[in-house]
């Protein structure tokens, strides 16, 4: 298993194990340019996943190994991602070295930004500018617990798969973006995944992933909005959240929830600006399944002043014919935002 690993394998499955769906995607590399020839959706039973923490991991194993068979993927391997308060991602800079001798210089001084014991987590790092010429170098640091990936690892062994990459979301996210919006690489951008009971917000600077934040909001407190201030059964709160129409039962509830998710993008803008005027985010890209929800980008782009749009993860991507066999590309697109992502990883031969 490879760590935020990268290769060169033809085929790469990516599984997104959400909390309220699992999304897997196939991307084949062998023609010199990705080609999704894949996607299958699938949901996870209520309270089986809450919060990104696996409850339930004999029903979620089943899912997955149900999607496998719906989808007809027989590969074994698969990659997935790990995130939340347990994953860490940090720009820090150190006396500029090779990179042989970066390891124990980055892992003692991740000791300073990392939150809980360094003997138990998984450690990365990316020099960001290895030629530069300067007295110290850009370091992206990754820090993860141990135990969620091994978590996650023992998730898919008893769903019969294994995964030689463990990325992490926010990563993931950026892969998939950087690909379809390569003219949208310069400058600050936040990247917002918008799932069932947690929103990723994750700012990017010049291509490079800077910070992640996340916010205990998501589909599912719109849907309990819409139920108690409604009185809406759970099906019909469900349905008018990934309608077409902006309608006035929605209005407060997207108005309220959409400066909830806005306030986060703020605050993460005010910590950027603390090391760098600069640093000012000038666009916002949406995806998840909140991202469907009609008005929500209107009211975050009202309320952030900046231009806030639905990401598209497969807008720069071949579609073999019947990639998206019973399925609506429109509906789901903003949801494979990350599962495109980890499948555009390629696996070392």
């Amino acid at each position: 298993m490879a760590f935020l690993g990268i290769g060169r394998q033809k085929k790469t499955v990516g599984l997104d194990i959400g909390s309220g769906l699992i999304k897997l995607a196939v991307i084949d590399h062998g023609s010199g340019r990705p080609t999704l020839t894949k996607v299958a959706i699938t949901n996870v039973l209520a309270d089986a996943i809450v919060e990104g923490e696996i409850m339930d991991p004999g029903v979620v194993a089943e899912a997955v190994k149900g999607l496998l068979v719906s989808a007809g993927v027989k590969q074994k391997r698969a990659v997935v991602a790990v995130g939340g308060r347990d994953v860490i991602v940090k720009k820090i800079q150190v006396d500029r070295m090779n990179q042989a001798d970066a390891y124990d210089v980055v892992r003692w001084e991740a000791q300073q930004y990392v939150p809980f014991d360094i003997e138990g987590v998984e450690l990365d790092f990316q020099v960001l500018d290895p030629d530069g010429t300067g007295l110290q170098m850009d370091v992206l640091l990754v820090a993860a617990k141990r135990e969620l990936i091994e978590t996650k690892l023992n998730l898919l062994a008893e769903a019969g798969l294994d995964s030689p990459i463990v990325d992490v979301d926010a990563f993931a996210l950026h892969n998939a973006f950087e690909l379809n919006y390569p003219s949208e690489q310069e400058g600050v951008t936040a990247l917002i995944n918008i799932g069932h009971e947690v929103t990723n917000v994750n700012v990017v600077q010049d291509g490079v992933p800077l910070l992640t934040r996340d916010l205990s909001i998501g589909t599912r407190k719109f849907r309990e909005d819409l139920q108690r201030e409604r009185g809406l059964p759970a099906e019909e709160a469900a349905h008018m959240l990934q309608g077409y129409e902006r309608t006035p039962e929605l209005e407060s509830c997207v108005q309220s929830r959409g400066d909830e998710i806005a306030v986060g993008v703020e605050r993460a803008a005010a910590f950027l600006q603390t090391s760098s005027r600069d640093a000012k985010i000038r666009r916002v890209f949406c995806s998840g399944g909140g991202a469907r929800v009609p008005g929500l980008g209107d009211a975050m782009a009202e309320r952030l002043r900046i231009p806030v749009e639905i990401a598209n993860p497969v807008q720069a991507l071949d579609v073999h014919d019947g990639a998206f066999e019973g399925l609506n590309v429109d509906e789901v697109a903003p949801l494979l935002m990350q599962v495109v992502g980890l499948a555009l990883r390629r696996e070392r031969e």
